[in-house]
């Protein structure tokens, strides 16, 4: 034990922080194997479902992560306990909007998306309040870059989704959805570890100023909006491909959208350190764009490997990740790895202007999301279509971002 606490003690924080990341995706990825193979493509289809809802509500709820980790920063003493008291209280109500709308339309999603039953949607709902709380208290540990708390709270909430929706799957006999469900919302409860709150920060009344809380709104819609378009780009496929498609494809598919989006999962984590790092040092009067630089080199190297291991080895990886049932994707894995890469390092400098409060990637992100929506509506004939057209959208907006990029460098250099 000693010698774990010396080696841990020397571990910069960042560097401890990118562990639990990479181990928390490995957890996540495995969790969606077993769930893979314990339910067959035409139940995992279902499952993948709920995955997607939870990556749509991972997105929705980092607007109100990157608020907190942004003003951390910026803010100090009356000013940061009254941001903390506006947070908390925007995203419970927004959670709560957010659960009473869900629970309300459980039934038309049934029909939307084919399910056996609305349960799973209702027990979704009644956890999304609990996402919204753990957010903020994750920007608070991210601004103050409290790596070990905030890695902590990642792991307590994968472990315990995992472990937890296994162990319902095995022993309750009940529908595999509804179960998935369940466990992925108690898994929020014990995604509130650790944590410091105190219900002074609702009830007290430390009040903002107009200035800083048009500020804090501001960044607060725009970054909303960001988070939309991440919605629509990393998710409408699955959703779109659920609904065109019967369970058994939509299955096939799910697992196809898994593993070629492990550069997506891995670029997230670095996207945890460029903001608190770009914030200071803006702050701070030094440059920004090393940063962004280093960043994007990471995550490009990365895809390359990833890519090109889907390329020359694709029926090898699907099988052992998903078994037998799932090889017919092996054609598409690569491509399915190209447009999600794409897109991850799009991501990277779409959330380094997010961080300098400048709108236009937004707009770019918005612009691209939708189109791939309308192109996949009309072109959905076969899985390889959908794929194509991913890639299409992603190419014109990583050019549409580096074009952007060194514009703003021009526009910098020259004033």
């Amino acid at each position: 034990m000693t010698a774990i606490r010396v080696v841990l003690h020397k571990i910069s924080p960042e560097k401890l922080f990118m562990g639990s990341v990479l181990l928390v995706n490995g957890g996540n990825y495995l969790y969606n194997l077993i769930l893979g193979r314990l339910l067959g493509p035409a139940a995992y289809s279902e499952a993948a479902l709920l995955i997607t809802l939870l990556l749509v509500l991972s997105f929705l709820g980092m607007t109100f992560q990157l608020a907190t980790a942004k003003f951390a920063i910026l803010f100090n003493n009356d000013d940061w306990v009254a941001l903390k008291q506006l947070l908390y209280k925007y995203a419970l109500g927004f959670g709560t909007l957010i659960g009473i709308l869900l629970f309300t339309f459980a039934g038309s999603l049934q029909e939307l998306f084919h399910t056996e039953s609305s349960l799973l949607f209702k027990t979704f709902a009644v956890s999304v309040p609990l996402y919204f709380f753990m957010s903020v208290n994750r920007g608070r540990y991210q601004g103050k870059q409290d790596y070990q708390k905030l890695s902590l709270t990642y792991q307590t909430e994968m472990w315990s989704r995992l472990l937890i929706t296994l162990g319902l799957l095995w022993l309750v006999p009940f529908e595999p959805a509804f179960l998935v469900a369940l466990g992925i919302g108690l898994s929020f409860v014990f995604g509130l570890i650790p944590t410091d709150f105190n219900i002074k920060s609702i009830i007290q009344t430390v009040t903002l100023s107009k200035e800083n809380k048009r500020k804090v709104i501001s960044f607060i819609v725009l970054t909303a909006c960001y988070e939309l378009t991440q919605i629509i780009i990393n998710n409408s496929d699955i959703l779109l491909v659920k609904h065109y498609f019967d369970t058994l494809n939509a299955g096939l598919y799910s697992s196809l959208a898994m593993i070629g989006r492990v550069v997506y999962f891995v670029a997230w984590m670095f996207v945890m350190l460029l903001l608190p790092t770009v914030v200071q040092k803006q702050k701070d009067g030094e440059a920004t764009a090393p940063i962004l630089i280093k960043y994007v080199s990471y995550v490009g190297v990365l895809a390359i490997v990833i890519i090109f291991c889907c390329a020359v080895f694709p029926k090898l990886i699907i099988q052992l990740m998903f078994g037998e049932a799932y090889i017919s994707m092996a054609p598409l894995l690569w491509q399915y790895a190209l447009a999600t890469s794409l897109f991850a390092i799009s991501n990277i400098f779409a959330y380094y202007f997010l961080s300098l409060d400048k709108y236009i990637p937004v707009i770019l992100s918005g612009v691209l999301g939708i189109s791939q929506i309308v192109m996949i509506v009309f072109f959905h004939s076969t899985l390889y279509m959908v794929v194509q057209v991913q890639i299409i959208a992603m190419v014109t907006l990583l050019v549409a971002q580096l074009l952007y990029f060194a514009h703003n460098n021009i526009l910098n250099k020259t004033s």
